[in-house]
């Protein structure tokens, strides 16, 4: 065996560099951040083939003292912490002091900066096998560039694991929108290949915020998510959260951020899904934009190489927090208080100009055209009906519409009077009239939709599904108003577990109890399930159980016996819900629709399915092509 001998300073950095560059995406994160931590309020970011062969980002921060500059790129050197007490209350992004040496150990970096106070840029980079510093002057306006180029040209081994071009870059892309919308009083801009990508603003009035998310993911996200602003036991949350009708078959659109630093935290998922659970189709994704505030000293950000994890001194709070705000968000959603984000067409550009309705000739009418009379006298019989307008026609245009000639006076009268008691049932005697949400029922559509009339236009309901809903969350009421009732096992079952699993269910013992669930340790490693709930009779108790103390030992709490009993209501819902090509009378129809504006979460099934569209008026005029 050799002796032992101190590295270089070179292959130091260089394997330093392996937990802080993995990709031309994470040097554009670790010096945007630098960039940001330094006060900047306008970035530029240009690449090329993927930022492989160049990166340059350019700010107009306090910029770095002439006297700094060699020491920027030694490891362990920073400016933003100096004592334990600061790294225990970190407030920047970064604050390792490595981001730099290990960069320039894998690339030709060059760094130069104007200090605030200075007279004159000076320009710094490393080379050699001891990294030595050299500084010289140069022109650039106050703030700093760093330009790195080639990476990994000195480690060939690395450069054969990075990915094509357009696989680097949509990585790099992915960063550089996760830092801008941490940042909404900064301006980006991202060139790639002399094009450019992205040119964001500052972003100041709530709808620039919006109009900035809009153009980093999507308007459809904006138009289809609810805002989340709520504050509690020293925590705040703020953001957007999608609807589970804008469902992602990935989970490609989560961006979730504790004190403006972004991470991909376990328990911040956990608490998340959960929320979602009941809303949310199998296999489906959420979509989400969440900043979390805390005081610094409650969270630790320095358990990750790369800063994408960070741990909460109460873990159980931050989670429970997150659920309950989150899970209370979405079942506020009703038909009544739909969420009116910016339209896409406001978000792209401009505010657009209100559609009038156009009637008479503008729309196609025909000057002579006369009103049909819906609401034929009883009394006159078939005598009055009022004479179709086509009736004057030529008589060859009878003979084009066969059809027609079918239909006796008798069958229209019958359809007419059908109508016209749907009309007196179904709609407000007068147009002033509070119009609900989901209007009143007008028809039904093979026995499967509701067709309704609102103040917007027209809403389409899928009467299986909604019912389905209704009834499901009356369940859940139901149930939890008479409590969870127990019975004890004739044989009671014994699990072999860990001796931590078991020291778990000693300290949630009452939790347990609360749930009907009655578990009594008889051994170091070994439990006895003496009494479960009456709803769980047929489910799998030690898988179950483990499962349960599996959550509680990661996150602090468990809702599997809450799912496991949602899954059997949702069963009941299903099978006690009103099937299709059932017919129902206009009262039955609107009834459904008004339990629909008033129960939680209607919008979506048990399944995650969507109950009810709706389409506009001018959606409606597009369509037949009115006032064009």
């Amino acid at each position: 065996m050799s002796r032992i001998h101190l590295l270089s300073p070179r292959l130091a950095n260089q394997i330093a560099a392996g937990e802080v560059v993995e990709r031309p995406a994470n040097i554009v994160k670790e010096l945007v951040e630098n960039a940001l931590d330094a006060g900047a309020r306008h970035i530029d970011i240009e690449a090329e083939q993927g930022g492989i062969k160049l990166l340059r980002i350019r700010d107009d921060g306090c910029g770095i003292d002439k006297d700094d500059l060699a020491l920027s790129l030694s490891r362990h050197a920073t400016s933003k912490i100096t004592t334990l007490d600061d790294l225990e209350a970190v407030g920047s992004l970064g604050f390792r002091g490595e981001a730099l040496a290990s960069i320039s150990s894998v690339t030709r970096l060059t760094l130069t900066s104007h200090e605030q106070s200075a007279d004159t840029a000076w320009q710094v980079s490393a080379e050699g096998r001891d990294m030595v510093a050299n500084v010289s002057p140069a022109a650039h306006p106050v703030g700093t560039t760093v330009e790195v180029r080639d990476l990994f040209f000195n480690t060939p081994a690395r450069r054969k694991f990075l990915r094509t071009e357009k696989t680097e870059f949509s990585h790099l892309e992915e960063y550089v929108k996760r830092l801008a919308l941490s940042r909404y009083d900064v301006a980006f801009s991202l060139r790639h290949n002399q094009r450019t990508i992205h040119s964001l603003r500052p972003a100041a009035r709530p709808i620039d915020r919006e109009k900035r998310v809009a153009a980093l993911l999507s308007p459809q996200f904006i138009d289809s998510s609810v805002h989340i602003d709520a504050e509690a036991a020293g925590l705040a949350l703020q953001g957007w959260v999608g609807l589970p009708t804008f469902s992602r078959s990935q989970g490609d659109m989560q961006y979730f951020f504790v004190n403006g630093r972004v991470v991909r935290d376990k328990l911040v998922v956990h608490a998340i899904k959960q929320a979602y659970r009941d809303v949310l189709y199998h296999g489906r994704h959420p979509a989400f934009v969440l900043y979390l505030s805390l005081d610094p000293k409650l969270v630790d950000v320095n358990v990750h190489p790369t800063k994408h994890e960070v741990r909460f001194r109460d873990g159980r709070l931050v989670h429970d927090f997150l659920f309950r705000t989150l899970h209370k968000a979405l079942g506020d959603v009703r038909p009544d208080n739909q969420p009116n984000g910016s339209s896409p067409s406001e978000l792209a550009g401009g505010l657009t100009s209100s559609v009038m309705p156009v009637s008479g000739a503008a729309a196609g009418e025909f000057s002579e055209q006369t009103r049909l009379d819906w609401q034929p006298n009883q009394q006159a019989g078939l005598s009055t009906v009022t004479t179709p307008p086509w009736s004057s026609a030529p008589s060859n245009f009878a003979n084009q519409a066969p059809a027609r000639a079918d239909l006796s006076r008798a069958d229209i009268a019958e359809q007419m009077n059908v109508y016209g008691a749907m009309n007196r049932t179904a709609l407000p005697e007068s147009p002033s009239a509070d119009m609900p949400p989901l209007g009143f029922a007008i028809a039904q559509l093979h026995g499967i939709y509701i067709l309704a009339q609102n103040a917007g236009g027209l809403v389409v309901v899928d009467m299986h599904a909604a019912h389905e809903r209704i009834t499901y969350e009356r369940l859940k009421i139901a149930v939890d108003q008479q409590g969870v009732q127990s019975q004890p096992l004739l044989v009671p079952v014994n699990l072999s577990v860990s001796e931590r699993e078991a020291d778990t269910a000693e300290q949630f013992a009452e939790e347990f109890r609360s749930l009907g669930v009655e578990l009594a340790r008889v051994g170091p490693e070994s439990l006895l399930v003496r009494q479960i709930p009456v709803l769980l009779q047929q489910a799998e108790v030690p898988q179950l159980i483990t499962d349960m103390l599996g959550d509680l030992i990661e996150h602090g709490s468990s809702d599997r016996f809450l799912a496991h009993r949602n899954e059997l209501l949702g069963t009941m819902a299903c099978h006690g819900s009103v099937r299709a090509n059932r017919r129902l009378t206009i009262p039955e129809m609107n009834g459904l629709l008004r339990d629909m504006e008033a129960t939680e979460r209607s919008g979506q099934c048990n399944h995650g399915r969507p109950t009810w569209t709706q389409m506009t008026m001018p959606e409606l005029d597009k369509l037949f092509l009115r006032g064009r």
